[in-house]
């Protein structure tokens, strides 16, 4: 199937690694043009010089998006270096688990920031030159919490939840110009930070990390951890022009995991 977004352009945030970096590799491999960003520049280079050797073509920019600075110069340079926008994927990394009890104000705060306002101020940057050209598409990743709360993680359960509200408003309002909004929520996907979330919980009830990876895949009826991959395939087709009439949705990919209806 031809996605028909071969040529458009793409900012994929968070990209040099996990669910980022596979969202980033699935609209190249369709034939976009894409910029990753991360705070770790090693890491955004090398992961831009492989993207490059598969044929992607491909803008790396160094970014930490809580400065709206730097996302300033990253949807900048974006546009100076392709000559357009079509796509945005907003991604971060979560918050520090912990209860609520653990967690101070200024975790809360950098919570925020980082989980919600890069969205927000994402999004504020990227909007007008989509409305030039009467169309895009904006698409968040989040987090299955939004439907089904995780214990240990108050942090996210309760930032994460404002992108939703956020991306609906957003459909309704953006919609009559040709933008799109929609959501995708990771289940349990074999990331680092589902590896460094089982090492935790590993060491809290003293057992092996392998036990912990086995009981996590109990409650899946595919039977499996997702991979990156998955995600990635599902967030290149809300780009795609066949996605055209889906806006305000959120899409989980959890193997079955969530019990929620809605």
């Amino acid at each position: 199937m031809d996605l028909g977004i071969h040529g458009q352009v793409a900012i994929v945030v968070a990209s040099s690694k996990g669910l980022g970096r596979a969202s980033a590799e699935a609209l190249a491999a369709e034939g976009a043009k894409v910029t990753i960003c991360s705070r770790n520049a090693r890491e955004l280079e090398q992961t831009a010089a492989t993207m490059r050797e598969q044929g992607a073509e491909v803008l790396a920019v160094p970014a930490d998006v809580t400065d709206p600075r730097q996302i300033q110069q990253l949807v900048a340079r974006t546009v100076e270096h392709f000559g357009r926008l079509d796509i945005l994927v907003n991604n971060a990394g979560g918050p520090p688990p912990g209860g609520f009890n653990d967690v101070d104000d200024k975790q809360w705060e950098q919570a925020f920031y980082l989980n919600l306002m890069s969205a927000v101020r994402l999004i504020r940057q990227v909007v007008p030159h989509m409305q030039q050209q009467g169309s895009g598409r904006i698409i968040n990743i989040v987090s299955s919490s939004v439907k089904e709360p995780i214990d240990g993680l108050i942090l996210s359960n309760s930032i994460r939840a404002g992108v939703i509200g956020l991306a609906k408003t957003l459909s309704r309002e953006l919609g009559p110009q040709g933008i799109t909004v929609n959501n995708v929520l990771p289940g349990r996907i074999l990331t680092d930070r589902l590896r460094s979330l089982h090492q935790r919980t590993a060491q809290q009830l003293g057992i092996t990390v392998e036990e912990v990876t086995r009981r996590a895949t109990q409650d899946i009826p595919l039977g499996r951890l997702g991979t990156p991959a998955d995600l990635g395939a599902v967030v290149a087709f809300l780009a795609s022009r066949q996605a055209g009439y889906l806006t305000g949705v959120t899409i989980q990919v959890d193997g079955g995991m969530l019990r929620t209806i809605y």
